[in-house]
């Protein structure tokens, strides 16, 4: 089959499967932050483990490749669109369990279960009304629980790796094995990364968090709130770009501000005049242009100060990897 015969194959299959939870030629770029980009071929709303399996086994009868999408904060989707199946899980994997708490003291351990399509800023909201605490750094994530998994998302000093007891996956590429857990510390955390592949699936995490005071909780998620606001940008932008090269020592806002490049613009992208490791995208704008800010960016900082800027950003339909992504960067 041609590439586009394995689409059009891929679709009919899903199409009998799934009926109306499969859609032609869905944009993708209002499903991420950055808001630019082209469509997904084929876009599947998944609403149960069995539509995640019909996934999957048109992905081995046509070897059409696949895409799961969470809230979109670190993706950048080409112009030209993804040429496979995009599936989201935010239909049925949104589910957050918190325990009552009343009866314990603070301090307790407790295990909060959140659906890998629930949105952390929700899940941070959630828990500090309950009374539960440690999970207040991602109220300024706009990412999913999946996501955050697959990134190792952090802020103000803690992350993932230091909640996560195990997630729920299922793996798109081997369907029959059903839905099984994987302990933490078979997740390969690290910083701004991990060892979970693209096909799987990640439809839940168990947190270990701990009772604490309801009102202590939710005045750190207003700071956060409110520094966040100060400090960072608002528009169309996938939070900071580079990771810093020398964690609290040198930092890539600090390398690129240094550099001038404050406000630097090729076509409809710049780099933020508030924040100099943002790059922003006009309403409407081209990913093209992002990418070319980012590239020009990281070139010009490695031919002036020596330093080589990894990326948080996943590349999605473009023709070329980047190589100095955490998203290539396998153990």
């Amino acid at each position: 089959m041609t590439d586009a015969e394995a689409l059009s194959r891929a679709g009919e299959l899903l199409r009998d499967r799934l009926g109306d939870a499969v859609c032609a030629d869905r944009p993708l770029g209002p499903l991420t932050t950055y808001r630019v980009g082209g469509a997904a071929a084929w876009f599947v709303d998944a609403r149960s483990v069995d539509d995640l399996v019909a996934v999957a086994e048109a992905r081995a009868t046509t070897g059409v490749p696949a895409l799961v999408v969470g809230r979109g904060s670190n993706m950048l989707v080409a112009d030209g669109g993804f040429a496979g199946i995009a599936v989201s899980v935010a239909g049925f994997a949104d589910r957050i369990d918190i325990p009552v708490v009343d009866e314990l003291a603070d301090g307790s351990e407790v295990v909060v279960t959140a659906g890998g399509g629930a949105a952390l800023p929700v899940v941070a909201r959630r828990t500090a009304a309950a009374g539960v605490r440690g999970f207040e750094w991602a109220v300024g994530v706009p990412g999913s629980i999946g996501g955050a998994v697959r990134m190792n998302a952090g802020g103000h000093g803690s992350d993932m790796a230091a909640c996560v007891v195990d997630v729920g996956v299922v793996d798109l590429d081997d369907p029959g094995r059903g839905v099984w857990r994987v302990d933490v510390g078979d997740l390969g955390l690290r910083f701004r990364a991990s060892a979970v592949p693209p096909a799987h699936v990640v439809l839940d995490a168990r947190l270990r968090l701990r009772t604490g005071d309801q009102a202590a909780a939710e005045a750190e998620i207003s700071e956060i709130v409110r520094w966040r606001r100060e400090h960072q940008p608002g528009g169309q932008n996938c939070g900071s770009v580079f990771v810093n090269p020398v964690p609290g020592e040198v930092t890539s806002g600090g390398l690129i501000d240094g550099l001038g490049l404050r406000g630097f613009r090729i076509g409809t992208a710049w780099v933020s005049d508030k924040h100099a490791n943002f790059i922003q995208a006009d309403e409407g704008g081209s990913a093209a242009d992002v990418r070319a800010v980012m590239e020009t960016v990281r070139a010009r900082v490695a031919d002036e100060t020596g330093y080589r800027l990894r990326s948080e950003v996943r590349l999605v339909g473009f023709d070329d990897a980047d190589p100095m992504s955490f998203e290539e960067a396998r153990p």
